[in-house]
């Protein structure tokens, strides 16, 4: 195996909740109210749909807010790999990745170990370093490919938070039979006062529609005797993925970043209320903290 070189789980498409658009000759980010199944392919017209996509939207009668999904590992740190990340805006490189607590970070001497504080305090990054997730699943029940999976990457905390949750309950629930478990991503709407009170949108696991949790459960011993009967062997398909992670420095291969900066990491304003541009994004940072300064008093009368 090459060292140096992390081994991901084979992905055969992409799931997004938003898509990367051209306006006034830039190419900016743009929201949007329901999943998109992409192939890894891009045209000059962004990403070309996958056959699923289509399959999935008329089984939903037009917008695509649901997926069923299985898991591909019973470890719930298999399937949701998240770190806080700052990449070089004019390579697309990434210079650091850390957990809270250490980071590697690229300098002169090569990939070294940091103290990694966290984004909001981090000298070196400098307000530019992310919460950054990628989850892999099997889209319906794996019939054209087992071990195929299609990536959400996300920069989303609602949607880290809530799929990083749901992952340890339903392992837990489940007696760890996690890949097991007949799933469903779910797109979630939801207010709050730094949205302006407009909806934004996160990405929740949930049981598939029609099944209670007891019943999902049932079927998950069941296919994990199957599974066992035929001799597949998850804990070693799990014990396969840890290596393949730890053998990199980094996840997201080189000729994949500069999507993933272009995606969640450009700054711009759009008619529909977008992220700012760069300037504007210093001023929103320095103003949000001197709200957060304020004593509580000061900060309810401004309200």
């Amino acid at each position: 195996m090459l060292k140096g070189l992390a081994i991901t789980p084979p992905v055969i498409g992409r799931i997004s909740i938003g898509r990367v658009v051209e306006r006034n000759g830039k190419r900016l980010p743009e929201k949007d109210d329901q999943f998109t199944l992409t192939s890894q392919v891009q045209n000059r017209d962004g990403w070309v749909l996958h056959p699923m996509d289509e399959a999935l939207r008329k089984e939903a009668g037009g917008k695509l807010r649901s997926i069923p999904v299985r898991l591909v590992f019973n470890d719930p740190a298999l399937n949701l790999r998240a770190d806080y990340s700052l990449f070089d805006r004019t390579t697309g490189r990434p210079v650091c990745v850390g957990n809270g607590e250490t980071s590697r970070r690229v300098g002169n001497e090569g990939v070294t170990q940091q103290p990694c504080p966290g984004p909001e305090v981090c000298p070196f990054a400098s307000g530019d370093c992310k919460a950054y997730a990628r989850f892999n699943v099997i889209v319906g029940d794996g019939e054209e490919d087992a071990l195929g999976s299609f990536v959400l990457r996300t920069t989303s905390f609602n949607t880290i938070r809530t799929l990083a949750a749901r992952l340890q309950y339903f392992s837990a629930v489940s007696g760890g039979r996690l890949a097991c478990m007949p799933l469903e991503l779910k797109l979630r709407g939801k207010s709050t006062a730094m949205s302006f009170r407009t909806a934004i949108y996160y990405v929740d696991l949930v049981v598939r529609t029609g099944l209670t949790l007891e019943h999902a459960i049932s079927q998950a011993r069941e296919v994990d005797a199957d599974r066992k009967t035929s001799g597949f062997d998850q804990e070693a398909l799990d014990d396969a993925a840890r290596r393949g992670f730890s053998n990199g420095a980094f996840e997201d291969l080189i000729e994949d970043v500069p999507a993933v900066v272009e995606e969640f990491y450009s700054y711009a304003v759009d008619a529909g209320g977008g992220e700012p541009t760069t300037a504007e994004a210093g001023l929103c940072s320095r103003l949000e903290q001197k709200v957060a300064d304020l004593p509580p008093l000061s900060r309810t009368s401004r309200s």
